[in-house]
């Protein structure tokens, strides 16, 4: 196939982004799989070049917003969904990128994606969905802040998905946003919420020991809170005995885990100290 990209006319920016781009949509030939993962390739790297302090292709793509959106939408197009995939992380390592599809609507479209049926898409999306959430910190904080409950309404469909690697993914990846110290405001935000406590306490209880364990870290959050709501202590005093109960047996043969046989004696501790909360 011709790209028309390498002729002696001088291209813009504009011109080779938008061959590189199409270029991935009409590939064909005998190595088509391959050819495709070259022009992802090309396009990685002119998002890559740099001229002093600018960045050419980046500044391009910020001036066109569908380009990311179109890479975004690639997911709907098994044949090209996991190039897209590629590109698409590439273009997050950029933070003014990652920002435009962050607060674009289209963000949204993540939840639907990391739930495809086909696994490798699936798996990909949420690659790229944890690379948005977690590459530019202060940015993600600001947007968490500001978006907290429509994030959290979508979120929470992940954690209670039918999908074993969703909801495992889904857990680790909480675990990870609400234990960064940027997003201290978020975190005790969704330790507060009782409805929130419940959830965890009822994926502790999950018929897979692997979420199961990425529950528990989530719920220590709630239990070693030094600062916790009422609703939060009166979840714990009243399920008190039976949480003591349920962690003295909780995966007891990680006896080689020495981090997580602490963390489970000092949550035991903290819920056996706890006391009700005085008007």
């Amino acid at each position: 196939m011709n790209f028309n990209i390498f002729k002696t006319k001088q291209k813009t920016p504009h011109d080779i982004v938008k061959h590189v781009k199409d270029a991935i949509h009409k590939l064909d030939g005998q190595d088509k799989r391959k050819a495709k993962k070259d022009v992802a390739q090309i396009f990685n790297n002119l998002l890559r070049r740099q001229i002093g302090s600018r960045w050419p292709t980046v500044e391009h793509i910020c001036g066109r917003e569908d380009i990311l959106f179109n890479l975004l939408r690639g997911y709907e197009q098994p044949e090209v969904a996991l190039n897209c995939g590629l590109i698409l992380r590439e273009c997050i390592r950029h933070e003014a990128l990652a920002k435009i599809i962050l607060y674009s609507g289209k963000f949204y479209q993540f939840f639907e994606y990391v739930e495809m049926s086909t696994f490798d898409i699936a798996s990909d999306a949420f690659a790229s969905f944890k690379e948005i959430l977690t590459r530019h910190k202060q940015m993600v904080a600001d947007f968490l802040e500001l978006n907290y409950d429509d994030f959290f309404e979508h979120y929470r469909r992940l954690l209670q998905s039918e999908n074993y690697v969703t909801k495992r993914q889904s857990l680790k990846l909480l675990g990870e946003i609400l234990l960064d110290r940027t997003n201290f405001t978020v975190m005790t935000r969704y330790i507060s919420n009782a409805d929130n406590l419940k959830l965890m306490m009822n994926l502790l209880r999950d018929r897979s020991r692997n979420i199961q364990f990425e529950a528990f870290h989530v719920f220590k959050v709630f239990v070693a809170n030094p600062h916790k709501t009422r609703p939060i202590v009166d979840i714990l005093i009243k399920n008190q005995e039976k949480l003591i109960h349920f962690l003295g047996n909780f995966h007891n043969d990680r006896q080689d885990d020495e981090q997580f046989n602490d963390e489970k004696a000092f949550l035991i501790k903290q819920i056996q100290e706890l006391q009700p909360i005085q008007d």
